[in-house]
């Protein structure tokens, strides 16, 4: 009898009898991803900020416009269905959806030198390249070293959801509750194996550890440069750890260092050449200089992100800023006799300020054919997601 009444009271929990209450499902749980976080962080990092914070998205949606272009929004990418790339390409941002954040974006919110609007544009900006070059096909200024390649439709088709399932799945400390972009974007450079952003983070640590312990205890006056700065110069043959050039580039910064003049060498190149090479230009660099021409460990720092000569320059700027060289000193560029004559021509000036925005630092005299002075500016701080593998 007791066996059978136990039977008779599951059969009614399970048809939702009165008076029996069938168990509630738990509510999905927000897990952390510490890869989709670091990355978050990285590439948007006000929007994270804001989308993180719930009181944040409250205030957010209480200006004007944004809570009716929010739903505009997701109603958009609702009536898309099961259509991803419908879902893709409702997810960019128009420039009128993109005037109205921006202009409700407090003032206070963190940001870059040029104030929260500015940045909040380039970061949706960077949502938009991510989407439209990793989920929606299009070809980017430098389609031998950037973007996804030729991949086979069903490839495009499980990156793009994968995107809409992990969009759609919590995660701590994301964006989701703000709008699913950033969330979606994150999730097709991670489905598409291009989290080189973060790669090497953090910086100061890692390889580059002994050179920052190294520049708290120097001298900077007896320095006539900052650095000498190493441009990448990469392979376009796969499997190739060093190209021909950047052999050439490695003997001309031993030989350059070896007259005392500078700390450090700064090697910079992400892994750009050919687009999604293994090997890591400011790696291999770095690897022979030690090995082939015995510069300490201590004197080299690297700078792994960079895939064009703009951000070359920008991010060693950077990379100064953060080891606290002093403002004003001028640093020392080192490549072939090409590049350096490209980037001392008025045609590279006008690259940064199409591709940056602005000009990295000041290129000044051009000593020889494989030298030219630089002078960093503190613009090269910004962050800027439109080239997601290299912000």
């Amino acid at each position: 009898m007791r066996l059978r009444r136990v039977l008779l009271a599951t059969a009614l929990m399970l048809t939702g009898a009165p008076g029996i209450a069938a168990p509630a499902a738990p509510a999905p749980a927000a897990v952390g991803d510490r890869i989709a976080a670091a990355l978050s962080h990285r590439l948007f990092p006000l929007l994270s900020a804001i989308g993180a914070d719930p009181a944040a998205v409250a205030r957010l949606r209480a200006r004007p416009g944004i809570a009716a272009m929010l739903a505009d929004r997701a109603g958009r990418r609702t009536a898309c269905g099961q259509d991803l790339t419908c879902i893709a390409q409702a997810l960019v941002w128009t420039p009128a959806e993109a005037a109205t954040l921006v202009g409700a974006i407090p003032t206070d919110a963190p940001a870059a030198d040029d104030g929260a609007a500015a940045q909040a544009q380039r970061e949706i900006d960077g949502v938009n390249v991510v989407l439209r070059t990793f989920g929606l096909g299009q070809v980017p200024r430098y389609p031998l070293i950037d973007g996804a390649g030729m991949i086979d439709p069903q490839e495009t088709r499980a990156r793009l959801q994968a995107a809409e399932w992990l969009t759609r799945t919590p995660r701590a400390g994301s964006a989701q509750a703000l709008d699913g972009s950033v969330e979606f974007a994150l999730a097709l450079l991670d489905a598409s194996d291009r989290t080189d952003a973060i790669a090497f983070d953090p910086l100061t640590g890692g390889l580059n550890a002994a050179a920052f312990r190294r520049a708290g205890t120097l001298d900077w006056k007896r320095w006539r440069y900052s650095a000498l700065i190493l441009t990448g110069v990469g392979p376009e043959t796969p499997d190739m750890p060093l190209s021909p050039f950047g052999k050439y580039h490695v003997r001309l910064a031993a030989e350059r260092f070896a007259r005392g003049e500078m700390p450090f060498i700064i090697v910079t190149g992400g892994r750009a050449h050919p687009r999604a090479t293994r090997f890591t230009e400011a790696e291999q660099m770095r690897t022979a200089l030690i090995d082939r021409y015995g510069v300490p460990a201590d004197a080299i720092l690297v700078e792994p992100y960079a895939r064009h000569t703009t951000t070359n320059l920008r991010n060693a700027a950077r990379m100064l800023a953060t080891l606290a060289a002093p403002a004003g000193m001028t640093a020392l560029i080192v490549c072939n006799p090409g590049q350096s004559e490209m980037i001392a021509s008025p045609a590279f000036a006008q690259r940064n300020l199409t591709e940056l925005g602005y000009a990295p630092g000041r290129v000044g005299q051009r000593l020889s054919p494989t030298e030219l002075e630089f002078q960093p500016a503190s613009a090269s701080l910004r962050v800027d997601p439109r080239d997601p593998l290299d912000p």
